[in-house]
C-alpha cells in the first residue's frame, strides 16, 4: 500500500471491467477470433501484441466515448479499424463493421467471467456490514448482463456513463455512486484498475481511491501506471481484491 484507508468505512464502490470481471481475458478471446477470421496472415506469436493494442487504445477512442465525444459503436469501429490497419488487415468501415462485430462481440459475450477473487470479496465486504455497488463507464444494460453472466448479478450497477453523459473521472460520477449507495463520500472506497480514471478520480471527488494493480495486467504506454504518482495522489495500491477486502475490513473497524 502507498496510503492508508480512512477509518470507519461504510461502503465500497467497484469498477466492473478488469476489476470484478476479467474483461482482459474476454478481449483476448475476441481478438483471437478476429485474428482467425480477418488476420490469419499474422503469426500467432503476435497475438499478445494485438490484444495489447486493443486494450491500450493508443488514440483514446474509448475515453473519448466516456467524455461524450463519440458514440459507443463508433469508438469500437475506430479501434477495430486501427487494429486491422496496424496488422495489415482490411479496413473496417461502416459497411463491414456489422460482420466484424458479430465475430468480435459474440466471442466477447461468451467469454465473460468473474475474477477468481471477486465473489469472495463481495461476500466478505457484505458480511462485515459494508454496502457494495458498482460504478462503471459502460452502459447499464451491458454491465448488468456482464455481471449476471459472471455470477455477480447481486452487485447493483449504480452509476454509468448514461447518468451525466460523461463517465469517470468526472467527480459527479463518484459522488452520485456514494449517494445512491447511501454512504458518506469520505467513508466510501472506490476501487478500479485504472490509476487516473478510477483511483485518482475518486480521491479528487472526495472518496478514498484504490488502484487495483493486478500483476501482469497493465495497459502500458499512454496510461498512467506509476506507483509514485499513486503515492503522491494519496491512492491506496492493492494487487488483488482479496488484499482490498483485508485492508477495507481493517479500516472499517478502526
Amino acid at each position: 500500500m502507498t496510503a492508508d484507508l480512512p477509518a470507519g468505512l461504510e461502503g465500497v464502490l467497484l469498477d466492473v471491467d478488469d476489476t470484478l470481471v476479467d474483461t482482459r481475458g474476454a478481449f483476448a478471446a475476441s481478438v483471437e477470433a478476429v485474428w482467425r477470421t480477418y488476420l490469419p496472415h499474422v503469426p500467432a506469436e503476435r497475438l499478445p501484441e494485438m490484444v495489447a493494442l486493443w486494450r491500450g487504445d493508443p488514440h483514446g477512442y474509448y475515453r473519448a466515448y466516456t467524455r461524450g465525444e463519440l458514440a459507443f459503436d463508433e469508438q469500437r469501429r475506430l479501434r477495430a479499424d486501427e487494429l486491422h490497419r496496424t496488422f495489415g488487415g482490411p479496413p473496417v468501415d461502416e459497411a463491414s463493421y456489422p460482420a466484424w462485430l458479430e465475430v468480435f462481440w459474440g466471442t466477447f459475450e461468451r467469454s465473460w467471467c468473474a475474477h477468481d477473487d471477486a465473489r469472495a470479496t463481495v461476500d466478505a465486504l457484505r458480511a462485515a456490514g459494508l454496502r457494495v455497488g458498482a460504478v462503471t463507464n459502460a452502459a447499464r444494460a451491458l454491465q448488468d448482463r456482464k455481471l449476471a453472466a459472471s455470477g455477480l448479478a447481486d452487485v447493483p450497477v449504480l452509476v454509468t456513463v448514461e447518468n451525466f453523459g460523461v463517465g469517470k473521472p468526472d467527480p459527479r460520477v463518484f459522488q452520485e455512486g456514494a449517494r445512491l449507495l447511501g454512504t458518506d463520500s469520505a467513508r466510501t472506497v472506490y476501487v478500479g484498475d485504472e490509476l487516473d480514471v478510477d483511483a485518482i478520480g475518486a480521491v479528487r471527488a472526495g472518496l478514498a481511491g484504490v488502484w487495483l494493480d493486478r500483476p501482469g495486467t497493465r495497459r502500458g504506454e499512454g496510461h498512467l501506471e506509476d506507483p509514485a504518482a499513486a503515492e503522491e495522489a494519496g491512492v491506496v495500491v492493492v494487487p488483488s481484491l482479496t488484499r482490498l477486502a483485508e485492508d477495507v475490513l481493517q479500516a472499517a473497524v478502526r
